[in-house]
């Protein structure tokens, strides 16, 4: 696009953005007064989702935090997958033909090791693999990097909250070095609780929108309230914000997934304190056109 195409295209979008606003601007968060951003997936847009090659992709935009999801094997092992079927992201269906629904508990972590989850997003990526929870914190901590990993159907894995805590413990994601630069989040509410009774310096955080009545309760036990970016509202984020979490820090929104500029810009007017996207580069040029740094 030619650079005036782009400046009349910005110029719209900020004159869009400026009469929707519920208010004039994000609260100050980061260095450039702007919510931080956060790599769904890692760069899940320019790399297979949940893949070593979505972490470096991410790294090489400049993104520090980056986001996972964690399921476990027939055999015990933690594994960086979203859905808790194999099909849509991996040759399952090639390799082990008789083996439907395909589901990750039902595969051991060398049969899952064996299977290609690059192809499925384009040729270049083909032979990508599915990282183990130990093979993604090393490359999360090789590149420097910030984790929001979330604990994925923990209905289906009895005691993989305390499994998890014990992985990143071993890999040394626990001492206080690293504390600031994790958070353990789920939809299910009483893995965080529990997450919370068994580490409680670790930072955690509640996907979904609790009603207003029962933040309180969730602020005893976590640090962030994380909801679908539709579901935002100036009050919601304010009444969370007003909160102190476990750690004596007011308790932050981080609204997922948003993925458009406009999205992005809105969010951001509601006062969040991160925005997670599959897209980071986008949200983030979209966010610099409103926020310039000092």
């Amino acid at each position: 696009m030619h650079a005036r195409a782009v400046a009349a295209t910005a110029s719209a979008l900020l004159g869009l953005v400026a009469l929707l606003l519920p208010i004039p601007g994000a609260r100050a968060d980061h260095e450039a007064g702007r919510p931080a951003v956060i790599a769904h997936r890692g760069a899940s847009s320019l790399a297979p989702e949940n893949t070593l090659a979505a972490v470096d992709r991410a790294r090489r935009l400049g993104f520090t935090w980056v986001e996972n999801d964690v399921q476990r094997t027939r055999d015990g092992v933690l594994v960086v997958l979203h859905d808790a079927g194999l099909a849509r992201t991996t040759d399952v269906e090639r390799v082990f033909p008789g083996r439907a629904p395909w589901r990750v508990r039902d595969f051991t972590a060398a049969e899952i090791a064996r299977l290609d989850a690059g192809s499925w997003f384009g040729r270049r990526f083909a032979g990508v693999r599915v990282p183990t929870l130990r093979q993604y914190l090393a490359r999360v901590e090789r590149n420097r990097q910030s984790l929001l990993l979330e604990i994925k159907n923990p209905e289906l894995y009895p005691g993989i909250g305390r499994q998890v805590l014990r992985e990143l413990g071993r890999a040394g994601w626990l001492d206080r070095r690293h504390l600031s630069r994790l958070v353990v989040q789920s939809f299910h509410v009483p893995t965080i609780r529990s997450v919370h009774r068994l580490r409680p310096a670790v930072r955690t955080a509640v996907l979904g929108s609790p009603t207003i009545a029962e933040l309180r309760t969730y602020a005893r036990f976590t640090d962030q309230i994380n909801p679908q970016h539709l579901k935002l509202t100036v009050g919601y984020v304010a009444a969370v914000q007003r909160l102190r979490g476990p750690h004596g820090r007011p308790v932050e929104v981080c609204a997922w997934t948003v993925d458009r500029p406009i999205d992005a810009l809105l969010a951001a007017g509601y006062g969040v304190d991160c925005l997670i996207t599959n897209r980071p580069d986008v949200v983030r040029r979209a966010l610099s056109v409103f926020w310039t740094s000092p």
